[in-house]
């Protein structure tokens, strides 16, 4: 299995003649006085070596052992233990933490990069420190000062890790239905009793402590509430008492992320602490949830960045047929590298992992500038943020599977095979499209919500926006322009029609909501493939950006398409989907 290597070059890339990182961070006091683009590159330098040698070569091992449940222990991997600690030590866990509890206090614009070198290097041990960071987050916005001094410096620290605890065998998507109780108690805390299935990292041995946040409802209410739910009790000095009544039922077998312990998590009147306000629960964890399904978008963008280093440098050694019209240097086989529908694949999965990677830094942008910022400035990033979260979740998930499978086709019969590593990756990255809501709910929210539910206004200054600057590039020729500017007007016409029909025809949504993201997905890897070739052109040495040009050649070309066939199947209507009945089926 080939060693992982971040794609450093493309990273600083993004961050400093892309996206202007530099001027970002200097206006926003929370990082202007602490990140610049020399701190920035020197920490993506130590998580490329960290990536590269410590959490790649438990990978493999990971998978083949898997997890185990032992006396009402979870037990990782062997490694895993030791590389978590080291991992904490080095304040990765806390990397975008509040600095106030211990953490690094770095912006989210970095923090999608390092997270995209852990996925490339190991899906399954990577979940671990993005749920603690999560949960973390979480606290920070919606818990009380009492509840963030005692638990966010621990795990920050990664000395203690986080869980979110929704899902019930009866409550997957539609979390209306949960069943887990809370009781009030005089002291202000509530007893917590009930079952949760598929939480990931729900228990393991990798640290001493799990801090779940749970869902739940009191008794006689339908609303849902949040709560703090420590597997070991902690005291108000921060030292660990005894246990709080939240035992493993099982873990899961799956079909990938071995690794990773998915528990069915029993409260057995657990003592718990409110998140938030009462009956506002969801309201909390959505806060985390915004950063978490970007982050399970980078998992499938991680994959697809490892899938690629192992599919180019395969196909520059396989020896397999000749080259049409005869090899080159008159050998009896040439590398595979020399056939066109070989080239077709890695061209496809390489421009998809860039403009995805463009798309994390953008998404990891708003995030900050919603946070951070202030008047229109935040106002805008808010709307943007909830715009683009389900299409970074959605979009780079799937791609990320597509791009692994045909990674392990370059591979051919070989990529079917343990050995060379490839199959793990199609195991482990499908599982994103599915968890942290599957990807056609993730659809109906961007359609139904985030365009349709302000009736297009979001939308409609992101589209126009990408035709303002894109209408200014110089390098990036007029015929891609026009294409772009062309498949823009197109895209809004079709919101358009959507929008003016969407309360006579109510399934019009849900019918077309996965084809209208994957062609605003489309379109806007298209417009990040003609940035990343501008930028380069002004500023990059002239190898890096005829690479870049050409990579956005092959993108308005083979890719940008696609645009025009999930048109047509919006165009389709719903008519069709809806037209037979049940029992038909």
């Amino acid at each position: 299995m080939n060693p992982y290597h971040a794609p450093l070059t493309d990273m600083n890339f993004l961050l400093e003649k892309v996206f202007d990182a530099s001027a970002t961070w200097a206006a926003l006091p929370a990082f202007a006085e602490h990140v610049d683009i020399d701190t920035a590159s020197a920490i993506m330098d130590e998580a490329d070596k960290i990536a590269r040698e410590l959490i790649h070569p438990i990978n493999r091992s990971g998978d083949e052992q898997g997890v185990c449940h032992q006396d009402d222990r979870v037990i990782t991997p062997d490694g895993y233990k030791e590389v978590y600690q080291q991992f904490a030590e080095g304040g990765w866990v806390g990397l975008c933490g509040d600095p106030e509890f211990g953490g690094m206090g770095m912006p989210k614009m970095l923090g999608v990069l390092v997270d995209e070198m852990a996925y490339s290097a190991c899906n399954a041990f990577t979940l671990y420190g993005s749920l603690t960071a999560g949960a973390a987050l979480c606290i920070n916005a919606h818990g009380s000062d009492e509840l963030k001094a005692k638990f966010l410096p621990s795990l920050y620290s990664g000395q203690w890790a986080g869980a979110m605890d929704m899902t019930e065998p009866q409550a997957g998507s539609d979390l209306r239905n949960i069943r887990t109780k809370a009781l009030p108690q005089d002291d202000g805390s509530y007893l917590i009793t009930g079952s949760k299935i598929f939480i990931t990292g729900g228990d393991h041995d990798l640290t001493e402590n799990v801090i779940h946040l749970v869902l739940a409802k009191l008794p006689d209410s339908n609303g849902i509430s949040l709560f703090l739910v420590p597997k070991i009790k902690v005291a108000d000095d921060g030292t660990l008492g005894e246990h709080n009544g939240v035992s493993v039922g099982s873990i899961e077998h799956k079909m990938g992320l071995k690794g990773s312990a998915t528990c069915v998590m029993n409260y057995d009147s657990a003592q718990g602490y409110l998140i938030g306000k009462l009956n506002r629960g969801l309201v909390c964890m959505f806060t985390m949830m915004n950063y978490e399904r970007l982050a399970i978008g980078i998992q499938g963008l991680g994959s697809s960045q490892a899938a690629y280093q192992m599919a180019s440098e395969y196909a520059k050694e396989r020896l397999q047929g000749i080259a049409a019209g005869g090899s080159a240097n008159g050998a009896d086989c040439d590398p595979i590298i020399v056939h066109g529908d070989v080239r077709r694949m890695l061209l496809t999965i390489r421009s998809y992992t860039e403009a995805g990677r463009a798309l994390s830094v953008f998404t990891g942008k708003q995030l900050d500038l919603a946070k951070y910022a202030e008047g229109d400035v935040k106002e805008k990033a808010s709307r943007y943020v909830g715009l683009l979260t389900p299409v970074a979740k959605a979009f780079l998930s799937d791609r990320g599977l597509d791009t692994t499978i045909m990674a392990q086709q370059v591979f051919g019969g070989h990529g079917y095979i343990r050995e060379t590593g490839i199959e793990q990756l199609v195991r482990d990255t499908r599982i994103a499209q599915i968890y942290e809501g599957t990807n056609g709910i993730q659809a109906i929210d961007f359609l139904g919500r985030k365009t349709t539910g302000d009736n297009l206004r979001t939308l409609t200054e992101f589209i126009n926006e990408i035709k303002t600057d894109s209408a200014e590039f110089v390098h990036v020729s007029k015929a891609h322009r026009q294409q772009l500017d062309s498949y823009c007007d197109k895209l809004l016409q079709a919101a358009l029609t959507i929008n003016e029909n969407k309360l006579t025809q109510p399934a019009l949504i849900n019918s077309c909501a996965v084809d209208f993201l994957d062609a605003f997905g489309h379109l806007t890897y298209g417009y990040f493939s003609l940035l990343m070739a501008e930028r380069a052109g002004d500023a990059m040495e002239p190898n890096f950006s005829r690479i870049k040009m050409l990579l956005a050649d092959f993108y308005m070309a083979k890719l940008m398409p696609k645009v025009d066939y999930h048109l047509a199947q919006i165009r389709a209507g719903d008519a069709v989907v809806m037209a037979m009945q049940e029992s038909d089926f």
